[in-house]
């Protein structure tokens, strides 16, 4: 840090001999547009060497021509002193996984077969090589201790009906849980636990049978596997994820460790259990009561190898942790704590005791890798600044890869401020406040409320494109954690339990009044939008506040009842709302937004995939359809093949492109006075 400060200071220095004006020089930098959606580069997933003087990752990039993106890994050293471009082809390559002794480099790729396999790099030179050839896809791996194996995740893809050229066969379904957003209808397929020898390249399948395995890791002697899978009579009928062991040979039969009725280590957390240095002990997540199901905060526990009672190592922190690390000496445990819009890295002693967080402040971690010598690789986003890889080590902390160095120095980007408010029932609400850059005091802006998904979920301090976007444009940008929302405990998240669009909407109104109180929003020109259970919460809050002037509800839903056995929360449904032929009281209060549409009197525009399983877009039709009864201005807009989450860039674009105009359409008319 002090060699950067010193360079500065000689720029500064030589800026002044020269005669430059360096004021203005930084009034040059330009205002980020839509042109740079694309410009900046995605950074995921670093992964240290053995020996720590090396961090590979993933680099996400736009290929415009094919209307793709395409991941590719580089490798950067310890002491950033060199960054190498490891992979390039026409394919994505991904999850990059040194071996333990340091000679290989694994990742995943569909290059040549177009299903996704494991391929070797030899860092000592040469070409990679394809060492897996599974029938289906591959989804996960690890290096066994040893780095004479691997442990696999690969599908085994449900046997093909005959097809007689002219009418396919009917789709036969008995499964409670059916469909899933980007899968369709649920086949017989299942992901499978298998060894992949690296000397012989033959493959050992370890679980056969009809259960999907998920998130292995090896014990340290390299002969046992901790695995997550769902098993037991009605498995697609809960939530109970549970930790197994199985020696690594065929044959073996698996141990079931954990016995809670939730979920232990659930795969949509993407946190895999850790093994201790000795092999005695497995770290993992519990989660809560099934019935809160993702309203329930997610505890650290580990339990011995050989099963018994987990000890929960952050039974008092009201807060959800994700990703353990065993430190090397075994007596630590570090992870990741979601903590009121922020992410930071903690450790705690294995035998309990206080919570130390490593790294703190205002920004969002999203994940890390531990290395040999308290080394910390680590994927880290502030506001200002988007991922990149950081090296950790003590109280150091150096950036690493400089993927979007270049065009961050060309921009002059707006500034978030943390706020706090009071709701309607005097309930402390956090949020984020974006103001446009060159924003002047005095001045009253269009103003966006923004809202996110989830409904469990967090704003953070992190780098959000389409904000800067729209504060770029001129707006103010206003980000609300209502309740619902996670990082601030269970009572908070789960405040909205079965009331959806009642607590959760008052709080975006009071995020409104907020900003116009501080008089910086002006009352006249309220826009507000958000994604999924965002756009659930815009029409909720449309329908009970007719001051918004502009709406964008993207993914969401309105008639409740309407979904049920249509989407993929079948399980959460019935958790939490019960079944409507015996709770419809609920079903239909919560459906208020469609129910009494002719209280709306928003324009609003929809839009959504018509490959939505999450939230099918037959929600946006409704509401569409409601509002373009009611002679309300309305759009609805359909992305072709598209699931709950956009994938196509051009699409990417279109939806932000969508956005700014409908906004400027009622919030910045020409005839608009900035003082109103």
């Amino acid at each position: 840090m002090k060699k950067l400060k010193k360079i500065a200071l000689i720029s500064a220095v030589l800026a002044i001999a020269l005669g430059i004006n360096i004021s203005a020089q930084a009034q040059e930098k330009r205002l980020l547009t839509l042109e740079d959606q694309f410009a900046f580069r995605q950074i995921s997933d670093p992964q240290l060497s053995p020996t720590g003087d090396w961090i590979a990752y993933t680099v996400t990039n736009t290929d415009f021509k094919n209307d793709t993106q395409d991941k590719h890994i580089y490798m950067t050293s310890w002491d950033a002193s060199r960054t190498l471009h490891l992979t390039n082809g026409k394919d994505s390559e991904y999850n990059p996984r040194f071996s333990p002794d340091g000679k290989y480099l694994a990742f995943t790729s569909s290059r040549e077969s177009g299903k996704q396999q494991i391929w070797l790099l030899n860092l000592a030179g040469g070409e990679a090589e394809k060492i897996s050839d599974f029938a289906g896809d591959v989804s996960d791996f690890v290096w066994s201790g040893d780095s004479k194996r691997l442990a696999v995740i690969a599908s085994e893809p449900a046997p093909e009906t005959p097809f007689n050229g002219k009418t396919p066969s009917p789709i036969v379904i008995d499964l409670f849980h059916f469909q899933e957003d980007g899968v369709g209808f649920i086949d017989k397929s299942r992901e499978h636990l298998y060894v992949l020898d690296l000397a012989t390249r033959k493959t050992e399948i370890l679980t056969p049978g009809s259960f999907n395995e998920s998130l292995p890791a090896w014990s340290s002697d390299s002969k046992n596997i901790a695995f997550v899978s769902k098993r037991g009579e009605n498995s697609d009928r809960n939530n109970n994820w549970d930790l197994y062991v199985i020696a690594a040979q065929p044959g073996a039969k698996a141990r079931q460790l954990t016995t809670f009725p939730g979920p232990d280590s659930d795969p949509d957390w993407g946190s895999r259990p850790a093994w201790s240095p000795d092999g005695k002990s497995i770290a993992y997540l519990q989660g809560g009561s099934p019935k809160l199901i993702e309203y329930a905060v997610y505890h650290l526990a580990v339990i011995s190898a050989l099963g018994g009672t987990p000890r929960l190592l952050t039974s008092r922190l009201d807060r959800n942790v994700v990703k353990p690390h065993f430190t090397k000496d075994g007596k630590s445990i570090l992870f990741l704590i979601e903590d009121d819009g922020n992410v930071h890295l903690a450790k705690i002693p294995v035998a309990g005791g206080k919570i130390e967080r490593l790294l703190a402040g205002r920004r969002n971690i999203s994940n890390f890798d531990l290395g040999r010598d308290d080394k910390i690789a680590l994927l880290s986003s502030t506001p200002q600044q988007p991922n990149e890889v950081f090296a950790f080590k003590g109280k150091d902390l150096r950036p690493l890869s400089h993927q979007n160095d270049q065009l961050l120095a060309q921009l002059n980007l707006a500034t978030t401020n943390e706020i706090t408010f009071n709701s309607k029932d005097g309930t402390e609400i956090h949020g984020f406040l974006v103001k446009p850059p060159n924003f002047q005091s005095g001045k009253r802006y269009p103003t966006l409320l923004m809202l996110h998904g989830g409904p469990v979920g967090q704003f953070t301090n992190q780098f959000m494109f389409n904000w800067q976007l729209f504060a770029a444009k001129g707006y103010v940008v206003v980000g609300v954690n209502p309740r619902g929302s996670s990082g601030r405990g269970e009572a908070f998240s789960k405040a909205i339990y079965a009331d959806w669009g009642n607590k959760d909407a008052q709080d975006i109104i009071a995020g409104a009044d907020y900003a116009i109180a501080s008089k910086i929003a002006s009352p006249s020109r309220l826009g507000i939008g958000g994604w999924s259970y965002g756009g659930m919460l815009t029409n909720y809050t449309i329908a009970q506040d007719t001051r918004f002037k502009a709406a964008v509800s993207g993914a969401s839903e309105s008639n409740i009842l309407a979904t049920y056995g249509t989407d993929e929360y079948i399980y959460d449904y019935e958790q939490e709302l019960g079944v409507p032929w015996k709770n419809l009281d609920t079903w239909l209060r919560i459906s208020f937004p469609f129910l009494h549409a002719d209280r709306i009197v928003t324009p609003t525009i929809f839009l959504g995939g018509d490959k939505d399983g999450s939230v099918p877009l037959l929600n946006s039709e409704q509401m569409y359809q409601a509002l373009k009864s009611l002679g309300i201005d309305t759009q609805l807009v359909v992305y072709p093949g598209q699931s709950h989450g956009i994938s196509k860039p051009s699409y990417q674009r279109d939806v932000l492109e969508r956005y700014l105009a409908w906004y400027d359409k009622y919030l910045i008319p020409s005839t608009a006075t900035t003082g109103k």
